[in-house]
């Protein structure tokens, strides 16, 4: 973290590196954020090199958070969501470290930089107590925050609800492929945050992707008992969170 009380954060996803210099104070962007395609095939040195030639970009020379659409234990991805599945079993905390000179890294999840940046910053950031952020898109992602510590990888769009896995269920990929309308698809991601909210009870929900900007259509529909909210940040959390993330000195 700079002496200024900025911090660096880098999202990777399945189309593009995003990353920018995060004002803490606020969880704002110091500077508009720079997008590099992500390598195709997204190997693990081909995307190591994106994240060097962003960071050149910005002339950054302090530490980096990196989020990853994978589970990540001791800075090891193990698995791997819309990147190349050679990255399962590697070591992304040395990787992206080596590929930057040898300077600080910490990696974590993507969905749970969202959430983390979510409970700070954003739709959140006003409730006190368990935290659960979903986003729905090609599949599930969530993250779990209590009184602002994060439960790293969590995984929930795996857990099975009525017999079927909940991203099976109630993904945004699901209302497309099978041409659900709004009050059709609610009801399906109603029966997922009744079976959620009653094994966690968390104080709000935080819905994110990029379904959530069509949340007025949707988020009126839903049934279950806890508070649901449209994510604020949108396509910042990850980057934001994942500064975060390097103020935190988070290990996960």
């Amino acid at each position: 973290m700079s002496a200024r009380g900025h911090a660096f954060g880098i999202d990777i996803g399945g189309s593009g590196v995003k990353g920018a210099a995060v004002d803490l104070a606020t969880g704002e962007l110091v500077h508009e954020r720079i997008k590099i395609p992500t390598p195709h095939p997204s190997t693990p040195q081909a995307v190591a090199d994106a994240v060097a030639k962003l960071v050149r970009e910005a002339a950054w020379d302090g530490p980096v958070g990196i989020t990853l659409p994978s589970v990540v234990l001791d800075g090891v991805a193990r698995t791997a969501a819309n990147i190349d599945k050679a990255w399962i079993g590697t070591d992304a905390r040395a990787l992206f470290s080596d590929a930057l000179d040898g300077r600080p890294v910490t990696v974590l999840n993507d969905a749970d930089a969202a959430g983390l940046a979510e409970d700070r910053y954003g739709a959140a950031k006003n409730f006190a107590g368990l935290v659960l952020l979903l986003t729905f898109g090609t599949g599930i992602g969530s993250a779990l925050i209590y009184h602002g510590t994060l439960v790293p990888n969590t995984e929930l769009g795996h857990l099975e609800i009525g017999g079927m896995e909940i991203e099976h269920r109630a993904a945004a990929s699901i209302k497309d492929r099978d041409e659900l309308t709004y009050p059709q698809w609610a009801a399906q991601v109603s029966t997922v945050l009744v079976g959620l909210e009653n094994l966690f009870w968390p104080k709000i929900i935080v819905a994110g992707g990029g379904i959530s900007r069509d949340a007025d259509q949707w988020i009126p529909l839903l049934t279950n008992r806890t508070p649901v909210l449209p994510a604020h940040l949108r396509n910042t959390a990850g980057i934001v969170g994942a500064a975060m993330a390097i103020e935190a000195g988070l290990v996960t």
